[in-house]
């Protein structure tokens, strides 16, 4: 099952990013798709704001992972378009398991290394404002998730 979202600003990209973030659980995994601008990052942002993250977010895209330690939980969000899709030596899959929130800007471009089970979030850009976001759980506990809150 998929879940079609319309978000007609950031404000409410931010707050599909927040809703989710009500219903977190360690080791979770959010998996962001969408073109450069799409609002990747602005989901981000809302999300770890809700977790209590006071630092800037901002795209990883130089430093592959940006870990905070200060929320509820920690958040590892990473930016993956400059590998290539080349994981090795990374260690991407490490912090599959270390209790925190993984979200992974692009991670279409890594399908591979992705865990079994996953919450998919595709971004469409429709204008400049307007975006679709396409969720799609894989796993029960995601399934849940979005039941909960979509």
């Amino acid at each position: 099952m998929e879940y079609k979202i319309t978000a007609r600003n950031e404000k409410e990209t931010i707050d599909l990013a927040q809703n989710l973030e009500s219903e977190k659980f360690p080791n979770m995994i959010i998996c962001l798709e969408g073109d450069l601008g799409s609002g990747k990052t602005v989901f981000t942002k809302g999300f770890a704001e809700s977790l209590g993250i006071e630092e800037t977010i901002t795209s990883p895209t130089f430093n592959i992972v940006k870990e905070y330690f200060s929320g509820e939980m920690p958040l590892y969000h990473m930016d993956v378009y400059r590998l290539d899709g080349n994981v090795n030596n990374v260690g991407i899959e490490e912090y599959y398991t270390k209790n925190g929130i993984v979200i992974i800007e692009w991670a279409d471009l890594i399908k591979s290394t992705l865990p079994e089970e996953r919450l998919e979030i595709k971004i469409k850009v429709i204008d400049e404002d307007t975006r679709i976001l396409i969720v799609k759980p894989i796993g029960k506990k995601y399934e849940d998730l979005c039941e909960s809150v979509l």
